[in-house]
């Protein structure tokens, strides 16, 4: 069968400044300091290769198998923007996965998160992909929200 190409989409308002949440998410490699402790499968370490884009983070999450290996790929401050992929051993059986999250300012105490990723799964697994990854973003802007709130 051949793999599908759909793209997900999701956006998070959250009560936090731009700044504050953007200074988060571009700190690439310390995604275990904002992510939730008690989300299903909480980070156990990450391990990092290399610095700025190009670098890797190896997240080991409690009962995963293995890591989740993540390379940034872009990281542009000016437009409060970032894009990583999934490489190496991919979870939920994807074949492919690039995400952009982007930090928008609606006012001095208030952003919004815009998150999509395009991904190549079988396309019978694409609805429940589409369902997984968007608990793990609810996580994500849950950890970004409380973490910048701080």
């Amino acid at each position: 069968a051949g793999a599908a190409v759909p793209e997900h989409a999701m956006q998070f308002e959250l009560a936090a400044p731009a700044a504050r949440v953007w200074a988060l998410l571009a700190d690439f490699g310390a995604i275990a300091r904002w992510w939730p402790a008690d989300a299903p499968a909480p980070i156990v370490r990450v391990e990092l290769d290399g610095h700025g884009v190009g670098m890797v983070r190896r997240i080991h999450n409690a009962g995963m198998p293995a890591p989740v290996l993540e390379r940034l790929d872009l990281c542009d401050a000016e437009d409060r923007r970032l894009v990583l992929s999934i490489v190496g051993d991919r979870p939920l059986d994807l074949s492919g996965y690039v995400a952009e999250g982007r930090v928008v300012p609606l006012d001095a105490a208030r952003c919004r998160l815009d998150y999509r990723a395009v991904f190549t799964v079988d396309p019978a697994r694409t609805d429940s992909v589409r369902r997984a990854l968007g608990r793990t973003w609810e996580l994500m802007a849950r950890g970004l929200e409380a973490a910048a709130r701080g």
